[in-house]
């Protein structure tokens, strides 16, 4: 078994940790918020670890390329994806406004309202 075997191996245990961590948090959390958290940032780190895996198992420029337009992809539609799940979830009251530290969206929306 080669040192890069062995990398490959380690970057998927670490993927399947993170997936593992991100399906945990969404059925433990006790708000909408706390949960796009766990989903969005374990499974993104997920994500590059396994396409990091990929480019070292087989590391041609077909993948490489393939590889970063995936992550580029998934950088750009993740966080958009979070922040809109999470004003649909606040303006419907499905937050829960107890665990908000500072809730800096009611300020905006009172003052455009009124």
């Amino acid at each position: 078994m080669s040192a890069a075997e062995i990398v490959v191996g380690v970057l998927i245990l670490v993927s399947a940790f993170l997936s593992m961590a991100a399906g945990i948090g969404i059925l433990r959390f006790p708000d909408v918020l706390t949960r796009l958290h766990a989903a969005t940032k374990p499974q993104v780190f997920g994500l590059a670890c396994v396409l990091l895996a990929i480019v070292l198992q087989v590391p041609t420029w077909g993948v490489v390329s393939t590889v970063v337009v995936i992550m580029t992809f998934q950088l750009l539609t993740q966080p958009m994806t979070a922040h809109m799940l999470g004003r649909s979830a606040y303006r419907t009251d499905h937050v829960r406004r107890d665990l908000l530290i500072e809730d800096d969206l009611a300020r905006d929306i009172a003052e455009h309202e009124g």
